[in-house]
């Protein structure tokens, strides 16, 4: 038994608090390449700089971006600096720390227009419009100018991820979770057969503090794309004029009560992102409100199952999708040292064979440029490519709202509802008055 697998099952019983991810939905394409160019080349570094700084969002995938960061200083002799932030120490306070000190990477991560716009104002944004990796990617960030500024990290997906073996058993078809009547009798049939699978609990759900990234963004993104076309914002619109969709609000509010309910107390409240992942990996839920970004964690621990999603289908009507987008970019800092230097490393990542297996093989990413043809061997990265070749997708929202709303304001609305402080009806007034009053916090 690994050391890892050792420290995960003790938290089952001692809970952490780890957090990551956020997200943000994607950018307007650039042109297709020509037909038989990748647009992308292996890079030369350009020297003079001979180490530059990579802040990283995903502690998932800091070891294989360590690794491959190695790999580059050993072929072209510059020093790639990784220091990862998530979990326990938060990314983007973090970030603003290192920023305020005057501290300047070379690279670091933005996920959405809030990051954005503070990256624009601070004067580090970077014009990639020329890099070679643009032609081979639909899903940069660009500027309101039209510049490209932002690298796609990835493109990573989530719904209500299912161990498979153990929805079989329980005789349920995921085919059938996609409205709220199947959903629900989905949880109360395999509830019922508790005993018989070897489970504590139906669902792996994390609410307490510290997991309002789960909550306040992930979950809330349910509430603004569920059942919309990819380019439809109405909902998202709704919210930033300050008001609510009440009627699917109501929805909403019963679907979280109902993944509250059917999850294991302790993890709901207290858990961590390390307990909620026990939970799921070690057979002793069926269920994960969790995306691909877990992967990584789940082969170092040796964990191998294989899963699946199904959509966070909280409408009496048939919605038969998950959220699939690129969640965060890699801009460029003009303010840093190594300005070409950060290009020369991104565009290697693009282009390179040793590139592609770092973000498919080793990262377990579903990569964001058409030139890799690597599949994720991660079975929830297959999954959201599944979902996103046949087209079932609905766009992320989250990070369109204010920065800190979703976590700070939002989240622990949430924890007073998985808590029982609050009603479904609470809930929809305590989200409503937050929504009237929306803002930075």
């Amino acid at each position: 038994m690994s050391k890892r697998l050792i420290v995960l099952l003790a938290v089952l019983i001692v809970p952490v608090l780890l957090a990551a991810c956020t997200t943000t939905p994607p950018a307007p394409a650039p042109a297709p390449p020509a037909a038989g160019d990748t647009g992308a080349d292996t890079p030369a570094p350009a020297g003079g700089v001979t180490e530059i700084t990579l802040i990283n969002n995903k502690v998932e995938i800091d070891a294989p971006l360590r690794a491959f960061a190695a790999l580059y200083e050993q072929q072209f002799g510059v020093r790639v600096n990784i220091q990862s932030f998530g979990g326990e120490t938060p990314y983007a306070p973090a970030l603003t720390a290192l920023l305020n000190a005057g501290d300047e990477p070379e690279i670091f991560v933005f996920e959405g227009l809030a990051d954005f716009q503070a990256a624009r104002d601070g004067g580090r944004l970077t014009d990639l419009s020329a890099e070679p990796w643009v032609a081979d990617t639909d899903v940069a960030y660009y500027d309101e100018q039209g510049r490209i500024v932002g690298f796609p990290v990835a493109i990573e997906g989530w719904g209500l991820g299912y161990n498979r073996d153990l929805l079989a058993r329980a005789g349920v078809d995921p085919a059938s979770m996609v409205n709220i009547a199947g959903i629900r009798a989905a949880f109360e049939q395999v509830d019922s057969m508790r005993d018989e699978l070897g489970i504590t609990a139906v669902v792996s759900m994390a609410a307490g503090p510290g997991m309002t990234w789960v909550t306040g963004l992930h979950a809330v993104n349910a509430y603004l794309s569920l059942g919309l076309d990819y380019d439809d914002t109405s909902i998202i619109d709704m919210m930033l004029d300050g008001q609510v969709d009440e009627t699917r609000l109501h929805y909403f509010a019963e679907y979280m009560a109902l993944l509250f309910q059917y999850s294991n107390p302790t993890t709901l409240l207290v858990g961590g992102y390390d307990q909620q992942l026990g939970d799921f990996a070690t057979g002793n839920t069926v269920f994960i409100h969790q995306g691909n970004w877990v992967d990584p964690t789940f082969a170092e621990l040796g964990i191998h199952f294989d899963m699946g999603y199904v959509p966070h289908a909280f409408l009496p009507e048939t919605t038969n999708g998950i959220f699939v987008g690129a969640p965060s970019w890699y801009l460029v800092n003009a303010r840093s040292a190594g300005i070409q230097e950060a290009k020369d490393f991104l565009a290697f990542m693009a282009a390179s064979p040793e590139g592609h297996n770092y973000m498919v093989m080793e990262a377990g990413m579903v990569p964001a440029f058409r030139s890799v043809t690597l599949e994720p061997p991660g079975p929830l990265s297959g999954a959201v490519q599944e979902w996103a070749n046949a087209g079932r997708m609905y766009a992320w929202h989250q990070n369109e709202m204010p920065a800190g709303f979703g976590m700070n304001t939002l989240g622990p609305i949430f924890s007073e509802l998985a808590s029982g402080s609050a009603s479904v009806d609470d809930f929809m007034r305590l989200f409503s008055e937050a929504v009237a009053n929306i803002g930075p916090s």
